[in-house]
């Protein structure tokens, strides 16, 4: 029983730790933006109405992939975009979903990331910008789990991205790394003409 409190510990600090640098680098404001955590078949998720640069320990909500909700802690509106990638690939641990300001400029513009990067090539591959759906609906979370099939990263129209890894750590590097080359995107093709 020791081990089981002292790995949700350890989940809950890692999640505190991504959210609060995640605000802190601007990837995100707000109430936006949300992660989450697989071990076994429980998922640790930010809770509904936190801001990522104060999360704590008690606002971390805990969940079954089917859904149910196990905790006392009301689990973010985008809870069944992160089941479903988690249903979808066994080999994902970790699910970021932020609103980076450059990521969502892009897809205004832009069906997909440009690759301007050798790291985007090497970590990134192909990212998608997928077509708006409101958020925490179900056609979203429908469409990212399928998307996240196929790729590492998305981004969401007017709305921001998603990313997984293997890790938390893996899941939010991508993510910074989405933005950097949406900032980079900008400062050459968009910010010169205004």
């Amino acid at each position: 029983m020791e081990w089981r409190w002292w790995l949700m510990r350890n989940v809950k600090a890692k999640l505190i730790h991504y959210s609060r640098l995640a605000h802190e680098k601007g990837l995100t404001g707000s109430f936006g933006g949300n992660l989450s955590v697989r071990v076994g078949d429980y998922v640790f998720i930010k809770g509904t109405g936190s801001v990522m640069g104060e999360l704590s320990s008690s606002q971390i909500a805990t969940i079954k992939l089917n859904g149910e909700v196990i905790s006392s802690v009301r689990p973010s509106s985008e809870f069944r975009l992160h089941i479903g990638v988690y249903k979808n690939r066994e080999d994902v641990r970790a699910v970021v979903h932020l609103h980076p300001p450059y990521s969502i400029t892009l897809s205004m513009f832009k069906e997909e990331l440009p690759m301007l990067t050798p790291e985007a090539e090497l970590y990134l591959s192909k990212v998608p910008v997928l077509p708006f759906k409101p958020a925490g609906s179900i056609e979203l979370a429908d469409q990212v789990s399928e998307a996240m099939k196929s790729y590492n990263a998305v981004i969401l129209q007017n709305h921001g991205i998603v990313t997984v890894g293997r890790s938390l750590r893996e899941a939010f590097y991508r993510a910074e790394l989405v933005e950097e080359v949406a900032r980079l995107w900008y400062q050459k093709f968009i910010a010169p003409k205004a």
